[in-house]
């Protein structure tokens, strides 16, 4: 113990402690007399109790600790809070750091101050009891259980003077996300990267039942962390006396060993061996500091501890009596003055400026974010001399563009692309051209393109972890990229319903500053898994995306390389939205040239007048497409109708942004309802191909004039081991069926569409007939050019 900690330092530090222990005993219970200035009155308490109480002393006692080292050290640090409902302690130690009231300057530090910060807590027209984006410091909301140590390796990714300080719940580390993120400690440079410092907050026991790692033997669990490449340290007891010295030491400790790997990773002497960089495990009881036994029960050191120990205060005199002994056993008296704020010599523990975890710009990170250096994106485009000409596949074309876009940005270090093993997959190896793969395991002849630095993280098989990595990159102020197979992109529904949450919320706190976009690149998509069959074909990520807040979505499907591209440039410029494109990586029809790309992807929904018979006319029927293959299908469509029925009038209109169907009045994007009717009518039919499932575009279009005339064919859960052509056919979404379909609803196509239908019917049967025996798909299938002139 270094003699900064002689025993009246330990004394405020105990203090200290105490005083957050206080206030957040006050925000579960109190709407008043937060200074027990008179006894306790029911009045004076809260009648709905939703705090949660098991893990705040413990984050508190975390908390002091490691403002002792920042302001010892200087340390840049942030603070993530795993366990779930941690909102009391960081919103109590934010606010005895001064930052909660700069923020919000009507919580004044003083007794009135006091008063409504216990009020607002978990109260209707106040704050959540989770460390939600209202905190200040907070970059992880906590409110879902598993990401907390995913979050903090994104965070200090290209952050090399940050410390992330992880504290987890040992309930928390039983999550299957949480505990494959012990693992991140492969992909992070000492070099390059800052640091995290997992805190294992071992109290024993979850909502009702005991935690796994509590119950193990003590050498499991040290071989169990040892196994996953850490070093950790015991802190363990519930004595303060003890506790207080003994975290310390540990804290010591572990930054000294962060320090050391850090300096020999940056000497530039050429060796790299990775590290194996230190952790913490705190074990103290549950709801440590609380009420010990209420009604002849335990509850301290039980998981009756874990929610609100005292469950009637206001009813119960014997529970406003235990309350007000549990207020005073922190001896208020002692840490605030007779105004009600801190008194100095305590406050003076705190680190100040920017340097409090609550005001660390790296916690709001908007405000480091700086502007990408971006190709233009028109110099990689495709050649499309004429509509339909053969490309490579539009993320192969893509791919250029992003490496290009890590070049640019290497000096900065603001860029990365994600992905679960995938990226060369989905048709980007043209990255690794730039930067390898970022790997800090070993690396042995034959490996290719993994480095212990680079721009590509995507060489752990976890979506899970390529999510919560790049949440919280971007959350740190940087930007980046996930690509992963559409299919498999469900395993994060629920990481991104809590990341657009996060979004919905700060867009309207104005001390939080934009974030760059979460930007996902779905491919190997559901229209081209014919090798894989059934597994690997769920569209069903647009569903769930589309029930996030208008404000913070965008949903693209570029029907070729060059909408891609121009989609692409557009989705890395922008702020605070979730954006999800679609794109093939198969050789596909590339149908616009860029300056006709680019005006339609601006527009977002236009008719293809070069693929279209109506002009200076209404049209017969609207054919519209959403996605790469829709849209190759409808305009087979068109061109066998406009050969055997050239009389019919057919619109052809394609859609980029899935958005312009809703009303105007429902998302930013909508289209009115005057020029809805334009593009498709309020009388005709409209045959729609749609990418994902058929009823997501009713569900957007349920509103508009003519929706009872919309058809839509899209994917109906039906798929196997079969040809590409043949997964359209399946799920009657191929250029027969929609002819067909056209046919069924104009009557006036008379015998020449009976005639027609009874081809097509029979180029059905002709293709299961072909695909059997020769296992492709036919030749007028594979090799079909669109041939109208324009």
């Amino acid at each position: 113990m270094d003699n900064y900690l002689d025993s009246e330092a330990l004394g405020l530090l105990d203090a200290y402690w105490r005083a957050a222990n206080y206030l957040s005993v006050g925000q579960i219970y109190l709407y008043d007399n937060p200074l027990l200035k008179r006894p306790l009155i029911p009045s004076d308490i809260k009648r709905r109790l939703l705090g949660h109480w098991g893990t705040t002393p413990g984050q508190n006692f975390i908390y002091a600790h490691l403002n002792r080292v920042i302001k010892k050290d200087d340390l840049n640090m942030i603070y993530v809070s795993g366990p779930g409902h941690g909102g009391p302690a960081v919103v109590a130690n934010t606010y005895l750091e001064g930052t909660y009231s700069e923020v919000y300057p009507n919580i004044s530090q003083d007794e009135d101050g006091l008063r409504k910060l216990f009020r607002q807590f978990s109260f209707p027209g106040g704050i959540p009891s989770h460390v939600s984006p209202e905190t200040p410091g907070s970059i992880h909301e906590g409110g879902e259980l598993g990401y907390s140590l995913s979050h903090s390796f994104g965070a200090v990714f290209d952050n090399p003077e940050l410390i992330v300080a992880c504290v987890i719940g040992d309930g928390e580390a039983e999550t299957g996300p949480l505990a494959t993120a012990w693992h991140s400690n492969k992909f992070l440079s000492p070099a390059t990267d800052g640091a995290v410092l997992p805190i294992l907050h071992l109290n024993g026991y979850k909502i009702a039942n005991p935690t796994v790692l509590a119950r193990i033997p003590r050498d499991e669990l040290d071989q169990l962390f040892r196994g996953y490449g850490w070093s950790p340290l015991y802190v363990e007891g519930h004595e303060p006396e003890h506790m207080h010295p003994a975290m310390a030491a540990a804290l010591d400790t572990a930054l000294a060993q962060i320090k050391q790997i850090q300096q020999g990773a940056r000497s530039g002497n050429g060796a790299f061996e990775r590290p194996r960089w230190p952790m913490i495990v705190l074990i103290s009881p549950k709801g440590w500091t609380g009420p010990k036994v209420v009604e002849g029960v335990a509850i301290e050191g039980t998981f009756r501890a874990h929610q609100v120990p005292l469950t009637d205060p206001a009813r119960n005199p014997e529970h406003l009596a235990l309350l007000e002994t549990w207020l005073k056993s922190y001896r208020p008296d002692e840490l605030f003055d007779a105004s009600g704020r801190l008194k100095p010599e305590l406050a003076a523990l705190a680190p100040t400026g920017e340097l409090r975890m609550g005001a660390s710009p790296h916690a709001n990170g908007g405000k480091l974010l700086k502007e990408l250096n971006l190709p233009n994106y028109r110099d990689y485009a495709e050649a499309v001399s004429t509509p339909g000409i053969r490309g490579i596949g539009d993320t192969r074309v893509l791919g250029p563009f992003l490496r290009d876009v890590a070049r640019l940005n290497q000096a900065q270090r603001n860029f990365r692309v994600f992905g679960p093993d995938e990226t060369l997959s989905n048709g980007l190896g043209a990255l690794l051209e730039a930067t390898p793969r970022q790997w800090d395991a070993t690396i042995i002849p034959g490996d290719v393109g993994l480095a212990p630095e680079g721009r590509v993280l995507d060489s752990m098989l976890s979506e899970h972890q390529c999510e919560g990595w790049l949440e919280g990159y971007l959350l740190t102020g940087r930007h980046g990229l996930f690509n992963c197979y559409e299919a498999f992109i469900h395993i994060i529904d629920s990481m991104f319903n809590q990341h657009a949450k996060w979004l919905k919320v700060t867009s309207h706190l104005p001390w939080r500053a934009p974030i760059a976009s979460l930007n996902y690149l779905l491919s190997s998509h559901v229209w081209r898994q014919d090798h894989n069959g059934f597994t690997h074909q769920d569209p069903g990520f647009l569903d769930v995306v589309l029930n996030k807040k208008a404000e913070v979505v965008r949903v693209y499907l570029p029907p070729d390389a060059n909408c891609l591209l121009s989609v692409m440039d557009h989705c890395l410029r922008s702020r605070h939205y979730v954006n999800v494109v679609v794109a093939g990586k198969h050789p596909s029809p590339q149908w616009l040239a860029m300056d006709a790309a680019e005006k339609h992807c601006t527009e977002g929904i236009g008719i293809w007048q070069w693929a279209s018979n109506d002009q200076n006319s209404e049209p017969d029927v609207v054919m519209a497409c959403c996605g790469d293959v829709p849209t190759l299908e409808t305009l087979a469509a068109v061109a066998l109708m406009r050969e055997h029925l050239p009389s019919l009038k057919i619109r052809v209109v394609n859609i980029v942004d899935l958005m312009r169907l809703q009303p105007q009045r429902e998302h930013p994007h909508g289209l009115s309802d005057t020029d809805f009717d334009a593009l498709f009518t309020k009388d005709k039919p409209i045959i729609f191909a749609f990418h994902g499932y058929p009823w997501l575009i009713h569900r957007l279009t349920y509103r508009r004039t003519n929706h009872d005339n919309l058809h839509v064919r899209g994917y109906k859960e039906e798929g196997t081991i079969t040809t590409a052509f043949d997964m359209t056919v399946l799920n009657d979404m191929d250029r027969f069926h929609l002819a067909m379909d056209t046919i069924d609803r104009l009557p006036q196509t008379g015998e020449a569409g009976t005639t027609l239908k009874e081809l097509l019917i029979g180029k059905l049967l002709a293709h299961k007939k072909y695909i059997y025996q020769f296992g492709e798909d036919m030749p007028e299938i594979r090799n079909w050019q669109w041939n109208f002139p324009q």
